[in-house]
């Protein structure tokens, strides 16, 4: 990602690079799904793209620049800033979260990779979910396995650390749930070494989980939990995160860091809870774009304050395409529709010093590497 200047009016913007895109058909799938949902998402609190470089010919067509907003910081700088988080800072980014993730469960999309550093922050508190890079549609048959290399491992719910097949948005409440810990305490909550270990942090906290709430686990992580010696929960620990740990906060947390995903509060739920009242009148009285004060009179709100998505986000032309040439050929002709709106298109001049940096590559974070799919055995 880098910071540029549209030339055609001077708006500081970023610059998205998808690179490498056809090596396989599920990475070249998987970027094409992330450059729809980019086209799709139209909300204050979801990055969104405001346009895409014109590509080369299809012939040379190797990798993907997409404009977005351009925000100032994320929410991981700030949390290890020395900068002050009141109560009011924590509260605010809690609702601007849950409000964009009501919208992206409402279009069915699960995000599977919430954590601080993927939560855009502007100066101004506004805050946007961003890289979807991991996001799916989510799967409602419940036979139909669902891969585990998803999130990064400190903010991992517990039944993907423990093996399961199938699982819901609630894995995006968890995380959710983990980054509202750590902007209480301002460190992270469960931050092991490994998957193994995330999980006896967790079983730390909430105590060890009954043979119902693992009812998701693979065979080999029941009977691991099985084998250890039971341990009491001790949520009351929660309380000595920080003084912004009040009894509505912890109330709430408790309901996010659920063992079991069928009885973790959903994301409406979670907005309904009297501790987010005070983040949406704030962002709603000054923040938000959805309200306006007119020039002379009261402010006018919105009719709904955490609108959901207008239709569900389509997942199935992913069928449709069986080798890495057609998703090429469409993921092409797919840009091409999304740069027919008058404008003038941009394109990367190669011969600018500045490119060459953007052939550099990024190396994961040991915690963001996917667990091994042989953990329990």
């Amino acid at each position: 990602m880098w910071a540029v200047t549209d030339p055609r009016d001077g708006r500081r913007v970023a610059l998205k690079k998808l690179p490498n895109v056809f090596q396989s058909l599920v990475s070249s799938k998987r970027v094409f799904r992330e450059l729809k949902m980019l086209c799709f998402f139209k909300h204050e609190n979801v990055l969104s793209a405001l346009d895409i470089l014109q590509p080369p010919h299809l012939d040379f067509f190797q990798e993907i620049y997409v404009i977005t907003e351009l925000l100032q910081s994320d929410l991981h700088k700030i949390i290890v800033s020395p900068q002050h988080l009141s109560a009011d800072h924590i509260k605010v980014f809690l609702y601007q979260i849950l409000r964009g993730l009501k919208y992206l469960h409402s279009a069915r999309i699960l995000h599977r990779d919430i954590k601080p550093g993927n939560l855009l922050v502007n100066s101004n508190c506004v805050l946007k979910i961003c890289d979807f890079g991991l996001a799916r549609v989510e799967e409602p048959d419940q036979s139909k396995h669902m891969t585990q290399e998803v999130v990064t491992q400190y903010y991992r719910a517990p039944e993907i650390l423990m093996g399961a097949r199938h699982y819901s948005a609630a894995v995006d409440v968890w995380s959710v749930g983990c980054i509202f810990g750590e902007l209480l305490g301002r460190r992270i909550l469960f931050q092991a070494q490994s998957p193994v270990q995330q999980l006896e942090l967790i079983t730390e906290l909430l105590g060890t989980p009954t043979l119902e709430d693992m009812r998701h686990a693979c065979e080999g992580a029941r009977t691991h939990m099985l084998r250890r010696a039971p341990k009491p929960p001790s949520l009351s620990a929660l309380y000595t995160l920080s003084t912004h740990a009040t009894h509505e906060a912890v109330h709430l947390l408790c309901q996010m860091l659920v063992f079991d995903p069928d009885k973790r509060i959903s994301v409406i739920d979670a907005l309904a809870h009297p501790y987010v009242d005070e983040g949406r009148l704030r962002y709603h009285s000054c923040m938000c774009k959805c309200c306006y004060t007119p020039s002379a009179g009261m402010r006018q709100y919105a009719a709904e304050f955490e609108p959901s998505a207008q239709q569900p986000f389509d997942d199935l032309w992913e069928r449709k395409l069986t080798s890495v040439q057609q998703v090429k050929e469409e993921m092409h002709k797919f840009i091409a529709e999304q740069l027919q709106t008058g404008r003038v298109p941009l394109c990367i001049n190669p011969q600018s010093a500045a490119f060459k940096s953007f052939a550099s590559s990024t190396v994961a974070h040991p915690s963001e590497l996917p667990p091994s799919p042989h953990q329990w055995e």
